[in-house]
């Protein structure tokens, strides 16, 4: 087991993103109080390059003892095994941190959700519990077959989980995952907002990037270069993305649907293409706790800037995840190229320098 910080590029900073969005001060979804997010990365060379990545919310877990927050899914293509999804649709309720892994180990990553909350003291009448718990399929560079995640990885993400900057790229859930054609991972944004009715809020996301489809960067594809053996496809069009959404506005679960919503759409802003084969989720929450019977405080048709926010922080962090990663070779000898960030940076000063 390994906790792992990469220093990483960051697409605003190299001049890839300049959207004239306020981000918050780590640009990352832990600008939004009280969100927190804790990597572990599991790597034996040359064959497994997995780990776990989890959100957690302060206070998060199930009544007695626990806050529950308003949460939505969005399932844009079903293709995944996304512990927890119904009652989180059905309820509109989120008690467990998020936690993000590889598609095999992500039921043993449930039970280990499981074990966290029956080990804290303030949960000991608890006889229910949903843990959430998110997937992508990092196989083609990692074993997935091995289950590599146990119990003591996820505990150790969870427990680990703080505020501040977020390590990016080939970290936790992302060390093994890749998105349109390149080596991807985590990536997370973030952007202040000011809402008619609520004042100035904060939004923040964090994306397990691994999907398929083509980087459009100012409108121009971006191809990797073949890198393996001509018979290897690559990492193909399937895989999954995990997309969450963290927001300080006061949103019922029905507008956190609308969030989520959006979230997804912004895969397209980078060239996703929504394989048969990809399971593409939204989950949005809020940390603003709404009690029985209390309204949103936000009215929707303010909703605006809280769209649009959410569509570019998306955009930015995938782009964030692509250019933090790095070259890897893993399973079978296979190898899939970090973006060609110079490139990617000519293209968006092009875009630029022409107004577009």
């Amino acid at each position: 087991m390994a906790h792992y910080f990469q220093h990483s590029q960051r697409a605003r900073e190299l001049g890839i993103v300049a959207d004239g969005d306020e981000p918050g001060p780590y640009n990352a979804i832990t600008d939004v109080p009280g969100v927190a997010v804790g990597h572990t990365t599991v790597r034996r060379e040359p064959d497994v390059h997995t780990g776990v990545t989890a959100v957690v919310p302060a206070g998060i877990g199930p009544r007695p003892g626990g806050t529950v927050l308003p949460a939505a899914l969005f399932t844009a293509n079903g293709y995944g095994k996304l512990v927890g999804a119904t009652q989180l649709a059905e309820l509109g309720q989120l008690e467990s941190p998020v936690v993000l892994t590889s598609t095999l180990s992500a039921f043993r990553a449930a039970d280990a959700v499981v074990s966290w909350m029956l080990a804290r003291p303030e949960h000991a009448g608890v006889l229910s519990f949903n843990p959430v718990v998110g997937e992508c399929n990092d196989g083609y560079l990692s074993d997935i077959r091995a289950r590599p995640v146990r119990e003591e990885h996820v505990l150790a993400a969870i427990e680990g989980a703080a505020g501040g900057p977020v390590a990016e790229g080939c970290v936790g859930a992302g060390t093994g995952t890749c998105a349109l054609g390149f080596k991807a991972g985590i990536g997370t944004a973030s952007r202040r907002v000011s809402l008619e009715s609520a004042g100035a809020v904060r939004v923040g996301v964090l994306t397990q990037a691994n999907f398929g489809g083509t980087l459009r960067i100012a409108g121009a594809a971006v191809l990797p270069e073949p890198a393996g053996p001509p018979a290897d496809p690559g990492p193909g069009e399937d895989g999954s993305c995990m997309v969450v959404v963290a927001t300080d506005a006061a949103l019922d679960a029905r507008q956190l649907g609308r969030l989520a919503r959006r979230a997804v759409f912004a895969l397209g802003r980078v060239g996703a293409s929504y394989g048969h084969g990809s399971g593409d989720y939204g989950l949005a929450f809020s940390t603003s706790p709404l009690r029985g019977g209390v309204p949103a405080a936000v009215p929707d048709r303010c909703l605006d800037p809280l769209f649009g926010a959410v569509l570019r922080a998306v955009e930015e962090s995938v782009l964030n995840a692509l250019c933090a990663a790095v070259t890897t070779t893993g399973r079978l000898g296979r190898t899939v190229p970090a973006v060609p960030v110079d490139r990617l940076r000519k293209l968006a000063g092009r875009a630029s320098s022409s107004g577009a």
